[in-house]
This record gives structure tokens, sequence and C-alpha cells, in this order.
């Protein structure tokens, strides 16, 4: 149930922070989660870099031999 209505039913009023004051809000609970956060060491940084790189390559050497045979097999139909 939201703020409002909780508030409504018991009869009291809730004020709205202006606009400024929920940005700094934000913003603080935007910092506290980020201290929250394990930060990869360096090893581990690069780990995951070399597995994206490996796996994006992967990806390229199959898109262009599905173009290479795709492209051969067009070109033997229609030639």
């Amino acid at each position: 149930m939201s703020r409002g209505a909780t508030a409504a039913k018991k009869g009291t009023q809730t004020t709205r922070r202006n606009v400024f004051a929920r940005i700094a809000l934000f913003l603080r609970q935007v910092v506290d989660e980020l201290r929250k956060v394990v930060w990869p060491t360096t090893g581990e940084l690069w780990t995951y870099f070399s597995v994206v790189v490996v796996f994006i390559v992967a990806l390229m050497a199959f898109t262009e031999i599905l173009d290479t045979v795709f492209d051969r097999v067009v070109m033997w139909v229609f030639a």
C-alpha cells in the first residue's frame, strides 16, 4: 500500500519533500548502495575483460563463417 493510502487511513497528513530534497535523498541512497558493492580486483577485472573479448571474437568468427557459407550457397543457386 502506498504511503499516501496508509496516511489517509490513519488520518494524518504527510508532507511531500521538495524536488531538491528528493534529489539529495536519491543521491545519498546511491552513494550508500555503491559503498556496499564488492569491486573486483585488478586480476579479476582482466580475467573478465579477456573472457568478453574472446567471446566477442568467437561470435564474430561464427558470424563470418555463416556469412561466407550463405554467400557461396546463394551465388551457387543464382549463378
